[in-house]
């Protein structure tokens, strides 16, 4: 078994494979001490994405979660959570934005802490621009007041937790609104939400899925706001039914 797995979403990344791949093997090289399982989820690409991911892997450096038909950012990410066999889970991009070496290094961090207490560990993102501040702030604002818990950063990447807040999971969402899901059942099932600082890199190839442009943020922002909406909505009414 291993003690840390990594889940990485792919829906046409066939440009970015190459570098990603790299980067797990130098990850593995540099920490034989630490038993890793990286998982690549193809999110039913339509390009090269599944025949890349297969010819890189020949000496199995990583498990390859094929799925034929696309799930979304969250359900390709909650297929490989369940094709894990780590006490600890992880997920983050596959575009490198986020660099797999902060995954290592708050898991370091923290490792001990996993064994005795309610933890999530995630990224904070730092240096970005007024733009992108804008829109991240927007969505954890939006959150905050609707749930009356302080969000911060919801999109940010990595996100490492224990396998037991993962089988908290019920009805998650399968869209880019996973994010926010983690945060907020952590927080209803009383987890500690540690964040640390992360410079976000920008995309060297293929094209952004969450929302880059200004009208693609415009979108992402009314998806989650929507979500936040139904799942408030949804929680008053399972609090209603239990209290009669």
């Amino acid at each position: 078994m291993s003690e840390l797995s990594i889940i990485i979403p792919c829906y046409n990344e066939e440009k970015n494979l190459i570098n990603l791949v790299n980067e797990i093997k130098i990850i593995k090289n540099e920490n034989p001490e630490l038993k890793l399982e990286f998982i690549l989820v193809n999110d039913g690409s339509t390009d090269q994405t599944s025949t890349i991911l297969k010819n890189l892997n020949q000496n199995e450096i990583y498990k390859v979660v094929d799925l034929k038909q696309n799930m979304g950012y969250g359900g390709s990410i909650q297929e490989g959570l369940k094709s894990s066999n780590s006490h600890i889970l992880s997920w983050t991009h596959s575009d490198l934005q986020c660099d797999l070496n902060d995954v290592i290094k708050l898991y370091k961090l923290h490792k001990e802490e996993f064994l005795d207490k309610k933890i999530i560990i995630k990224g904070k993102r730092i240096k970005r621009n007024i733009f992108d501040s804008f829109f991240s702030n927007s969505m954890a604002f939006l959150a905050s007041i609707i749930f009356q818990k302080k969000f911060y950063e919801i999109n940010a990447q990595p996100k490492i937790f224990s396998r037991k807040l993962f089988e908290e999971f019920e009805n998650a969402p399968k869209d880019f609104s996973l994010d926010l899901y983690l945060l907020y059942i952590s927080k209803k099932k009383l987890y500690k939400i540690i964040e640390h600082p992360v410079v976000y890199k920008k995309r060297v190839a293929g094209v952004s899925k969450g929302g880059d442009s200004f009208i693609g943020k415009i979108k992402l922002t009314l998806r989650t706001l929507k979500y936040i909406i139904n799942l408030r909505l949804n929680t008053n009414e399972n609090y209603n039914s239990q209290s009669k």
